[in-house]
């Protein structure tokens, strides 16, 4: 059994078993959380959709780690103009395994 999930602007396919990162959540490692945005579940050929929710479904997953993402470098410049600016960027994450699917 598979679930489409919808957190932190993203879409996910999940299955149980799992594991995977996800915009930083507000719960403790070993927290369990559920994920109520759900947009699909299915099984073989039996697929449920929702419009665009699917109604008394749920994804559950317990909270692993969480961690900051590689460095993204950023790099500004303008040829002939001795202008030349770095920046970086790391992303916070969370890191899930999915326990259960139910729906």
């Amino acid at each position: 059994m598979y679930a489409v999930i919808k957190t932190g602007g993203k879409q996910y396919r999940v299955s149980e078993g799992d594991t995977l990162r996800v915009e930083s959540l507000d719960a403790n490692e070993g927290d369990s959380v559920d994920f109520d945005e759900v947009l699909m579940v299915g099984e073989g050929a039996d697929v449920k959709v929702g419009a665009p929710l699917l109604e008394g479904s749920r994804v559950t997953a317990t909270v692993k780690a969480h961690g900051r993402g590689k460095k993204v470098e950023i790099i500004k410049f303008r040829r002939r103009k001795h202008h030349m600016k770095r920046m970086g960027h790391r992303q916070n994450f969370t890191e899930v395994e999915i326990t259960g699917i139910s729906g």
